[in-house]
This record gives structure tokens, sequence and C-alpha cells, in this order.
């Protein structure tokens, strides 16, 4: 059966309708969820917990640490007990032992058996958080107090 011209702009319309309405209901969903980061901060690495500049400076800051440790105790059956030890272990340098890093300051606590570290920023916000972290590898991170052991996980590192 042939079908006269109306009847096949009327099936035309309606399936244009229908992907008109398909495509608004995508486009109306949120693809991404709302992110804390700060306006213009693009994330360093797939994955970048920071939000911030001086968020990923102060992570890196961290990651540096707990990667000299490790070094530090494979060389020396212990953790280092100052941040002086740590120069030359890994990347860690002369400079880094400079507690003052931006926005943030650099607590160290250690034992040969253990060790934490804690960033602090001048004011904390969604955008400069705390952040924690022991020999376990896990950095912790807390928009409204200073982070501890007990504050959100934001990245763990298996050495």
């Amino acid at each position: 059966m042939i079908r006269s011209t109306p009847q096949r702009f009327r099936r035309f319309l309606v399936i244009l309708i229908a992907l008109l309405l398909a495509a608004c209901t995508l486009c109306a969903q949120d693809a991404t969820p709302a992110s804390p980061q700060a306006p213009g901060y693009t994330p360093k690495f797939h994955g970048d917990p920071a939000r911030s500049d001086s968020e990923a400076a102060a992570l890196g800051y961290v990651r540096v640490v707990m990667r000299a440790q490790v070094v530090f105790n494979k060389q020396y059956g212990h953790y280092a007990t100052s941040l002086n030890q740590l120069v030359h272990s890994g990347t860690f340098t002369q400079r880094m032992v400079n507690p003052q890093r931006g926005d943030y300051t650099v607590g160290f606590k250690s034992k040969k058996d253990n060790f934490s570290l804690t960033m602090t920023p001048q004011n904390l916000d969604p955008q400069h958080r705390s952040f924690y972290v022991e020999n376990d590898g896990k950095i912790h991170a807390d928009e409204t107090k200073p982070a501890d052991a007990d504050s959100p996980v934001v990245e763990t590192h298996h050495w």
C-alpha cells in the first residue's frame, strides 16, 4: 500500500519530535556531578583529588615525603625521624625541609617504626583542605578541621 504525502509527513514529524524530546532529555541530565574544584583549576592527572593548584602542590609534597620515607626505610631499616634525614632520599631536597609550603604548613612526626605528616592550610575552605598521611599510604583530607586518621581518604598508595 502506498501512503499519501500527508501520512508520510505526519510520520516524519512524529519521529522528528520523538528524537528531539530524547535529545533534550539527554542534554538536561547533568553528565558530571558538581565539583568543589576552584574555578579554572585543571586536574593534573586522571583521578587527581586536588581542588585547586594549592592543594595539588600540597598533595605533591605529601607524595614526595611518602616516597622518600619508603626509600629511607628500605635503605636503613627504619623511617627517618626528621625531615632533614630525608634529604636525598627519593626526590626529597634540602629546600623541602622548610615547613612553609605556599598556602600550607607541614607537620611531621616520626618514630623509627611509623610516621605521620600533616599539611594545614592558612585558611580552611573547600579548595584548601587539610591533609594527613601515615605510613599506611592513605592520604586523608578534611575541609572543616585539621585532617586526621578518621578523615575521609582521598588517595591511597601501595608501595
